[in-house]
This record gives structure tokens, sequence and C-alpha cells, in this order.
């Protein structure tokens, strides 16, 4: 069937390829300017809400409240964004436990086998001191009777809240005085008191800071971007292999696709057989670069916008991402936009090369992602607290049709409906109900509203500006709720038979509403998604 065209100025006449990896089929065709009715490089509200993480006066300062001889020290897992949230969680585990927090050990064995510690990834420096108030932190435990401390090791179970550290953890560093968390990834409950989630908010936005060598490169790289354009967009794309093999979605790449997916999917022998179809329609399906271009195009974003791409191995290489280079062609990494030499002192270390991306992405006036794992979510919890940033998440459900029927219908009519079915997925404020999703991905209890200014501009067009203290208030309820029901979360075995615990049910009752029960017995499993 011919494809349909409209005699339309300024259209880009290239031929898009569909959905299929790799393959040159003719499409409708894209127009090469962007066009929208709203300013799509900043979040219309945002000046309204900003960050707000200071400690009541009702929380005690840590000399007051840390006990002598109780020890806490945790192993991250993970690549460096699961990592995060382990550090940040273990600050407050510590405060819970009115216990000296040992700077934490990260994860060097795992699939993402980087051998950096803490100082070389973090300010450790700036670490200890910035949460002096809050905790105390020490960088490594102190010698016992002149020789190496050995803490005793444990695990909690994910989604543990203080009454689980307390009843769990506390009895054990009463007696051992030194205790070493292991796997520490998601172990403290989403819903805590608002001082501990504010604290989570200090740690994870201003204490946590890459080393200078890191930060210089990152602003190197944004820098870079900003050069070449005023304006960027960056776009955290997962599309590796093992990722698809694992969502079980089919991407129109026949016999071929279907074998070497197929052959990695059997690495997991827990997985069901899947059925692509339905998992597209639930929205699980990772958008391909295509569909990511598309959909930008429709939100309005001109064939002239630069594109940062944070990626891993793309599945198909160079033809799976030619679509979106047609759809943009001033498309970059930090590969085109470096020399060797200047990343040779990063590229031996995944964590370092992850934080560069980071920093490029954290920086953007528009950050895009087409997956929901550490990276965009605690970006996009980053940048709702620092100012509401555009942060576009795919509404994937809705999106699944819209690919599946667009040769039916001219560009306009698909661009109208893409910019429909995003919104309430554009970063804005109150888009997403308070405690709903990972608290790193929405930190609410972080969010204030600055309601004077809000007045000023509802009652007239005076200058606006921060209200009073008094004026400042917590976020309410949510404009558009969002599809979070398909997120997965992984557990591991030992997480089973701490829930099965007869001694524990009164933990599990308390944390329930929190822990995700889904589990997987294939460590790999747990790693591939842990960014």
């Amino acid at each position: 069937m011919a494809p349909r065209r409209r005699r339309h100025h300024n259209h880009s006449r290239f031929r898009c390829p569909t959905l299929y990896i790799g393959a040159a089929i003719a499409a409708f065709l894209v127009t090469s300017g962007g066009r929208s009715d709203r300013d799509i490089w900043t979040s219309r509200m945002s000046k309204f809400y900003y960050g707000c993480s200071n400690a009541s006066s009702k929380f005690a300062k840590a000399e007051a409240i840390t006990r002598p001889n109780r020890y806490l020290w945790i192993a991250t897992s993970g690549g460096l964004n699961q990592q995060r949230t382990g550090i940040t969680d273990a600050v407050v585990a510590a405060r819970i436990l009115n216990a000296t927090l040992v700077v934490p050990k990260l994860d060097q064995k795992s699939f993402w086998k980087d051998a950096s510690n803490f100082a070389e990834i973090f300010d450790v420096d700036r670490f200890i001191s910035h949460l002096a108030n809050d905790v105390k932190i020490i960088k490594e435990l102190p010698r016992r009777g002149g020789k190496t401390w050995t803490p005793y090791t444990m695990r909690v179970p994910r989604k543990c809240n203080e009454r689980c550290y307390q009843i769990r953890v506390l009895p054990v560093l009463l007696k051992k005085h030194a205790v070493q968390l292991t796997k520490f990834d998601y172990r403290l409950a989403n819903k805590l008191e608002t001082d501990l989630q504010k604290l989570r908010c200090r740690v994870n936005y201003h204490a946590l800071r890459f080393t200078d060598p890191i930060t210089k490169m990152g602003e190197t790289l944004a820098h870079r971007m900003r050069m070449m354009s005023k304006h960027y967009i960056a776009l955290h794309l997962r599309f590796e292999p093992d990722m698809l093999a694992f969502s079980g979605c089919y991407y129109g790449g026949g016999d071929k696709e279907i074998k070497e997916l197929g052959k990695i999917r059997k690495r997991w022998k827990t997985l069901h057989t899947s059925n692509p179809d339905k998992v597209r329609r639930q929205g699980r399906c990772p958008l391909t670069p295509e569909e990511i271009g598309l959909m930008l195009r429709a939100l309005g974003y001109g064939k002239d916008v630069h594109i940062y791409v944070a990626s891993g191995e793309v599945y198909g290489g160079e033809d799976t991402l030619a679509p979106l280079k047609a759809l943009f062609p001033n498309t970059h990494s930090k590969d085109t936009i470096t020399s060797k030499e200047e990343l040779e002192p990063f590229s031996a270390f995944s964590s370092r090369m992850a934080a560069l991306d980071f920093l490029v992405c954290d920086e953007s006036d528009v950050f895009v992602t087409n997956n929901n794992g550490n990276m965009a979510k605690i970006l996009a919890g980053r940048r709702r607290y620092f100012g509401h940033k555009p942060t576009i998440r795919p509404n994937a459900k809705k999106l699944y049709r819209l690919f599946l029927n667009r040769d039916n219908m001219t560009w306009e009519e698909f661009a109208s409906r893409g910019r429909r079915y995003q919104k309430g997925f554009m970063g804005e404020p109150k888009e997403t109900r308070p405690g709903r999703g990972e608290f790193h991905e929405n930190p609410s209890s972080c969010i204030c509203e600055d309601s004077d200014a809000k007045l000023k501009m509802e009652t007239g067009p005076r200058k606006l500006g921060r209200g009073k203290e008094g004026a400042k208030n917590d976020v309410g309820e949510a404009v558009d709720d969002q599809n979070t029901d398909n997120e997965l979360e992984l557990s591991d075995p030992e997480d089973e038979e701490d829930l099965s615990d007869p001694q524990g049910k009164g933990l599990v009752d308390g944390t329930s509403e929190d822990y995700d029960p889904n589990t997987s017995e294939e460590p790999e499993l747990e790693v591939l998604l842990s960014d």
C-alpha cells in the first residue's frame, strides 16, 4: 500500500523506517519544523514549586542521638544509580538506629565490573561534612584491640520500615556493635516520616557529589552540547539485547530476532513464555529509538534540535539508530564530542562513565527515557527537586496503539494524538500523587509550593517572587495520575525467607504497603535492571 502523502510546506522527504529494525519502509511525511502550543523547553508551573529539604526544629542533631559502639556499614549492589539509592537510604537507616555510619562499600564484583571505591566516585569529605548534623559518618571502622574489626553481616528485606530496623537490626547491633548490611538496594521503606524523607533528599541532592575529575569532565560535555545549540535534549536509551530478551517484546525483526533474543532468554530458566502483543499492550516494552524520535517530533521538537544519547550497546546497532538520526540529524554521545584521550581516565570504569552521562542528562533542558530503570528514576526525582525541568516518560500504553495505527493517519493527526497522550507524563508539578511510585523518583515530601507567588500570578501581572515562610506549602493532590502499575521491581530469594519467618510477621504487616512480592531466582535478572 502506497504511503499517504499530503501537500504541505517544509516537509522532510526522508523515507522513515517503521518498527522493523533495519527495514527501510516508507511511512508518512514528518514535518521538518517543530510546532507546539506551549513552551517546549520549560515546565509551565515550575516557578511555583521548589525543593525544600531542611530539617524541622524537632529533628535532633547527630551528636545528641548517636550512641557509642554502634557502627553500621552497608554494601551496595548494582550499577551506579542503584548504588546511589543504597547510599542515600543507608544514611537514613543509620539515623533510625542511632548509629555511626561507615562510608558505604561499593559493588565491585557484579555485572557492572567496576573496581572503584566510594572516594573515587563521590566527594567523600563533602559527604561526611554536609551530613554532620544528621548522622555521624566515618571513613572506616575503628580497630578493635589493635586488630581489624570484622563486622557481623546480615541482610534486611526490601522496603524495611523504621520498626523493621528497630526489631531486626538493632538487637544485633547492640550485641555485635558493628553490623554490615549486604546487598543494600531498596532496603528502606518508600514511606517514612517527613523528617526522614527530607534527610533522604539532603543526602541525594546535596551531600552526594561526584569527584572533581568526574564533575569537570561532565561540565565539559554539557558545555560542548551548549556550544552547538542553546537547548538540548538528553535521551537515556536502554535497548541492549539482554534488556529486550528479558522484556519478552518483539520488534518485527523476523526469525533472526526471535532466534537471537530467544537464545539469550533461555539463560533465565524461571522466565515464563512471553506474549509479545500482551506485553506491548501493557506498556512494558521499551520504545525503539525511532518511536522516541517520533514522539519527540510530535511534541514539537524540530529536526534542528540537538540530542545527547546516553546508552549502552544498542540491539541492531546503527541500523536501529538510523531512524532516530533521520528524525534528528544532530545526535551526539560522549564518544562523538570527546577524544579517546579525554575519556581515557574514565573509560575503564563503568560507574565513572555512567556518572558522566548522568551529569550531561541532568544538565539538559529536556530529559527523555525509554525505560524505568534506576538512572531514569533518580534523574526524574532530581529534576523535580531542582525546578521541575521537563522530564518526559513515554505513556507507552497509549503510544503503543498510536504507533500501531500510524500508517492510517496523517502526520498532523499522529502529532495531535501524541501530544494528548503525553499530558501528565512531561515532568510538570503535581503530575504524580504524593507517595506514588519510588520516593527517589517522586520526592513529594521535599517539594514545596510558593503559594504567594501563585496567588500573585492568579490575581494580576505583578512580578513573581518567593513567598514568605508561612506561604510555603507541601505539594497537594495530583493533576494527572500516572500509570505505574506495571513497573517491575525484583526481590531475591532471601527476602522470601524473611517474609515467611513467623518471628517477623508483624514486620511484614508494617511494610506491606511498600513491598512488591515479585521475586526472581535469577540474580542476573536483578543486575540487568540495576543501572
